[in-house]
């Protein structure tokens, strides 16, 4: 069975993570939070391609992908990837606008921008290694 290639994974997820940082400069900081939960999923999603030589499943859930490729993160990574989990569908479907837009101002998601860019850099060091 074909299935996409890690190093397509990697790609869109170096894209993904791109348009976080486009979206945070142009004040867009839900849609940059959203694009960070993405980036990550693809990453993990090219590193179980990667190891299981698999199709990656349709999930968003980033622990439920570590688990499946039985990757244990370092643990403020592992509490990173539980925040991002948490963020996923509100900044997807945001029950109230308003309220996600103050709640996710420039230094919160300027943290979660830093902290998404040094997961993924560790995940590429995972997949040289593979």
């Amino acid at each position: 069975m074909k299935y996409k290639s890690s190093d397509e994974w990697f790609k869109q997820s170096d894209y993904d993570f791109k348009s976080a940082e486009y979206m945070f400069k142009a004040g867009r900081n839900i849609y940059a939070v959203f694009m960070c939960h993405l980036s990550i999923e693809k990453a993990l999603k090219g590193l179980y391609t990667d190891i299981l030589k698999a199709n990656a499943p349709k999930t968003h859930d980033l622990l439920y992908l570590c688990s499946k490729i039985e990757l244990e993160p370092p643990e403020d990574y592992k509490k990173f990837l539980e925040t991002l989990n948490e963020l996923s569908v509100p900044t997807r479907y945001p029950d109230e606008l308003s309220k996600l837009i103050k709640q996710y101002n420039k230094s919160r998601t300027d943290k979660i921008m830093r902290s998404t860019k040094e997961l993924l850099l560790w995940a590429k060091q995972l997949k040289k290694k593979q």
